[in-house]
């Protein structure tokens, strides 16, 4: 595989001339692993975790990473301002969502006995049913899913540039998305059931897995997201 910044630049790409990330911090996830990884990638662009709401609308691309309930997501973005925040920079910009931060952008999820969404993508989030058999020993399939899966992608975007089909990514997750408009599928996998892992809107990408936890892949992903002008 070619190094993850060793690209060519097409129409979907500002090439050298974007400059700042926000990784928006509500304090929940491993912002230090993502900000890491983006370090990695992002070459002359400045890379910062912040909660503050004027940093967040002046960065020119978002990173909204999380992981943990999404009662409590929601609970704290709605606690620093950071829900109005998301659903304005969603509009505009490139815009990356992380596990939580793909969740948390339906209109609602099951867990925590009900809990509403953003509802910027139309759809909710559901459990993995209980009692799953892996397909091929029959064995039941422990939840949360954690560890490696391939990702099946279902649709060509500016993302998966330079990543293989049935790529490796890395997954910790109990619930998964079910979007209401499968054209905004990206992307699937399958645990027990086949479920959508990678949703994208115009300027919006959202993947369940970890990309900063995935090595080549995940590098890749991330060094075309810091490539991206947020156009398919």
């Amino acid at each position: 595989m070619n190094s993850v910044l060793d690209f060519t630049a097409t129409s979907h790409y500002y090439g050298q001339n974007m400059t700042g990330v926000a990784v928006i911090d509500y304090g929940m996830g491993n912002l230090r692993s993502v900000a890491k990884a983006l370090e990695h990638v992002a070459g002359a662009s400045t890379i910062e975790v912040t909660a503050c709401a004027e940093r967040i609308m002046q960065a020119d691309r978002i990173v909204f990473p999380g992981q943990g309930a999404a009662r409590d997501c929601m609970a704290e973005l709605q606690r620093l301002g950071l829900d109005k925040v998301v659903r304005e920079v969603v509009r505009t910009k490139p815009f990356l969502g992380i596990c939580m931060g793909l969740q948390i952008l339906l209109d609602c999820s099951e867990e925590n006995d009900g809990v509403p969404g953003l509802g910027i993508f139309p759809g909710r989030v559901q459990r993995f049913p209980a009692q799953m058999r892996d397909s091929h020993t029959n064995d039941i399939l422990k939840i949360p899913h954690m560890g490696w899966n391939q990702v099946r992608q279902t649709t060509a975007h500016p993302l998966w540039h330079g990543i293989a089909q049935d790529s490796r990514f890395y997954f910790v997750h109990s619930y998964y998305v079910n979007p209401a408009d499968p054209m905004q599928t990206a992307a699937t996998a399958q645990y027990g059931v086949d479920f959508v892992c990678a949703m994208a809107h115009n300027n919006v990408f959202a993947v369940q897995f970890h990309p900063e936890k995935s090595h080549d892949a995940g590098l890749v992903l991330l060094a075309n997201f810091m490539r991206w002008n947020g156009k398919v």
